[in-house]
């Protein structure tokens, strides 16, 4: 999670290639294989469980800083969450999506801004 965190700080996003790298470099433990479904679940999984730490105080969905290599936006995995905690709508349109996502990634920036 402190990677996410110095991400806000500095008001940027990564993408899970990034985060992969981080991970390994940090912790030692091998990278995790987008190649495999199963691997992409678990980093899912991780980053579901890191909103779920984080979520309680900050009222935000930390993993939105994480989007893919090339892409402009969140995992499906993000959205399903959001439904999840009841933050977004079930059946929501992709504009809506989008718009939650921009909302997320712009408070998660604005709450840990450098002061």
């Amino acid at each position: 999670m402190r990677f996410l965190v110095e991400r806000a700080e500095l008001q940027k996003v990564t993408t899970y290639t990034e985060m992969n790298s981080v991970l390994t470099r940090r912790t030692g433990l091998p990278s995790f294989d987008f190649e495999r479904a199963d691997e992409r679940a678990a980093m899912g999984h991780l980053l579901g469980r890191v909103v779920e730490r984080d979520y309680p105080e900050s009222n935000l969905m930390i993993s939105a800083l994480v989007h893919y290599l090339g892409a402009n936006d969140a995992g499906p995995g993000f959205y399903a969450l959001a439904q999840q905690l009841g933050l977004l709508p079930k059946g929501s349109s992709p504009m809506a999506k989008l718009e939650f996502w921009i909302g997320q990634v712009n408070c998660l920036h604005d709450r840990h801004a450098r002061s």
